[in-house]
């Protein structure tokens, strides 16, 4: 990778959030030169955020003259609200990192570390607009759906501008544009009141037993490399581990079925989940008839659920990665993964 390092200026996005941190070097023509993801459970401490930043660093080819920062990890609640989130992960970050470094404000733009508390509101959460905003520029009409660990951000795409109903979390949950519920760390009693097992439906258990993890473990669709949280009972990750922890949900041990049968639950609760976003997307398109989906563009750790979505639908997908030029496939396939902290790099690199 040394030989693609360009004399020019390199520059580090980074996506901090609360569970993850995720950063993408990138060259001045935006080409992902590296991307990192490590682990980062925020609500731990800062100081897991400041390993992790050393963590990234030290991962790196070259180090970056400019860092470009966003971040959804304000909502971790070792923070009172989100302006003192804001306010302590961009401290964290000034006295790490060395170079220009200024933060992505939504519509305000790239602001510098003086402005953070003035634009507190545009910086918190933002990162999801990033991603529209690089989606877009390749992308005339259609919709953009972000699947990630936690959440999925659901953004309508008109005439090559993102058009959502909200900016803030609030405004975006109220439109259904942000929707909780991810492919590793959702609670599998927040995808469904009730579930189809061997004939009969089964209420679920309020108890953080088992997450989606779980399920795209069983039926094969989680990659490995994105399956980087802890499970919901501390123990392993085999197929018989999430399917002990999935029969729990619904009252039973392991022993009690054939794994086709707990091969079965894990695809009622993925359809029950793809249910819940087929709604959201249905409802964002219903706002631009004219346009409808046009091309739904998948990204995240859950792009797979995207994709099946778009054949439901009879809708053409794209894959994020085919818009990023980067320095070969592994690079691309992460930069798709980590979107926000690529694209946050790449309109710093235009905007400059």
């Amino acid at each position: 990778m040394s030989n693609l390092l360009p004399d020019g200026p390199l520059t580090l996005g980074w996506d901090v959030g609360g569970a993850h941190l995720k950063a993408a070097l990138i060259n001045a023509d935006g080409m992902a030169l590296r991307v990192v993801q490590v682990a980062c459970p925020l609500w731990q401490g800062l100081d897991r955020l400041s390993a992790a930043v050393h963590q990234v660093l030290d991962q790196l080819p070259a180090y970056p003259q400019q860092h470009v920062v966003t971040m959804t990890g304000e909502l971790a609640d070792i923070f009172p609200d989100r302006l003192s989130g804001v306010m302590q992960i961009a401290d964290v970050l000034s006295q790490q990192l060395i170079g220009k470094l200024s933060f992505y404000a939504g519509r305000q733009g790239f602001i510098a570390l003086a402005d953070v508390s003035f634009y507190a509101n545009d910086v918190a959460s933002a990162n999801w607009l990033a991603s529209a905003e690089f989606v877009a520029r390749r992308v005339e009409h259609g919709v953009f759906v972000d699947i990630g660990s936690t959440t999925a951000d659901i953004v309508s795409l008109v005439s090559s501008k993102p058009a959502p109903r909200g900016y803030s979390d609030a405004a975006r949950m109220r439109a259904g544009e942000l929707v909780y519920t991810g492919v590793v760390r959702t609670p599998l009693m927040a995808v469904a009141p009730r579930i189809c097992f061997g004939g009969e439906y089964y209420g679920l258990a309020a108890e953080h037993f088992a997450t989606t993890a779980d399920v795209y473990r069983l039926t094969g669709d989680l990659d490995e490399a994105h399956d980087m949280a802890a499970t919901a009972d501390g123990a392993g990750k085999t197929p018989a581990d999430s399917a002990r922890r999935l029969a729990r949900m619904i009252g039973h041990d392991l022993a009690d079925a054939e794994a086709e049968a707990w091969l079965l639950l894990a695809h009622a609760f993925k359809h029950a989940q793809l249910n819940t976003l087929r709604e959201a997307l249905l409802r964002s398109a219903s706002l631009h008839p004219q346009t409808g989906f046009g091309v739904m563009v998948g990204a995240g750790a859950g792009r797979f659920l995207v994709a099946e979505l778009a054949a439901q639908l009879h809708r053409k997908y794209t894959e994020v990665q085919t818009l990023i030029q980067a320095a070969d496939e592994d690079v691309q396939r992460w930069a798709a993964i980590c979107l926000p902290a690529y694209a946050v790099a790449y309109l710093a690199v235009q905007h400059a």
